[in-house]
């Protein structure tokens, strides 16, 4: 069985079109929706999907915290992390396919996949960028076996994410590119372009490419010489939040 975990927090305006792309998946399979006390209608929403819905007593710290729940509280061989601005266009037609890579070698224990920013709001930007990050996941995975992963998409065998420890809780940042690189220590991850997984790219066009492309490798340097993430607080920076939303924290 496979089991989809999707952290959310005040992810209203996004989260059905990420669910209602999930709703033909016919697979054996289960939807977690770990929320991070979300101050909208998020949970919801969620629960018109699934009930399977967790709302922690406080706030996670980090993101890695929130996922891990989702592991604890579920049953699936595969797990299944995606962003909640993330869907993709035929669930059973991408996961037969990524299950086929897994049975195809034995060794798999990680497997990511192509990004791409929706169509609708697709820029030039975006292309090139994206462009440069799918190059690098499949070199990363494919060809130096180090591993390289986003966090929007990544499906894991079960028993391999218990065996390096699950996704570190003290990183506020650079969890997803840090799990991946640790599942390269205990079998292969790989890069699959032919799984296309679409997202909503709004952090670069909140803050544009350059101030976000900084924060990334101010983080990887830090990570790489110290061992954790530069940035301490992870707030969500690139969106305006509604007064209404202040009004209810």
């Amino acid at each position: 069985m496979i089991s989809i975990i999707i952290p959310t927090y005040n992810e209203e305006k996004y989260l059905s079109k990420t669910l209602e792309r999930l709703k033909s998946f016919t697979l054996p399979h289960e939807l977690i929706i770990t929320d991070d006390k979300s101050l909208d209608g998020t949970v919801a929403i969620a629960k018109q999907y699934t009930d399977k819905v967790l709302v922690p007593v406080a706030k996670h710290a980090t993101i890695g915290a929130n996922r891990n729940e989702g592991v604890r509280a579920s049953k699936g061989d595969f797990l299944v992390f995606m962003d909640s601005s993330c869907y993709v266009e035929n669930p059973d037609a991408f996961f037969t396919h990524a299950l086929a890579d897994f049975s195809a070698d034995p060794k798999l224990v990680g497997l990511t996949g192509k990004l791409s920013v929706y169509p609708e709001l697709e820029t030039w930007g975006d292309q090139l960028m994206y462009l440069i990050f799918n190059l690098t996941h499949h070199i990363k995975n494919n060809i130096l076996h180090t591993g390289e992963s986003s966090g929007k998409f990544q499906m894991i065998k079960r028993e391999a994410f218990e065996k390096v420890n699950g996704i570190r809780e003290d990183l506020v940042t650079g969890e997803d590119a840090d799990l991946f690189y640790r599942l390269s220590k205990v079998g292969r991850t790989l890069y699959d372009g032919k799984l296309v997984i679409f997202h909503s790219g709004r952090r670069a066009h909140a803050v544009g490419w350059i101030k976000l492309l900084s924060i990334w490798m101010i983080n990887r340097f830090w990570m790489t010489a110290f061992g954790t993430s530069k940035t301490k607080n992870w707030e969500r920076w690139w969106e305006k939040v509604p007064r209404s939303a202040k009004d209810r924290s």
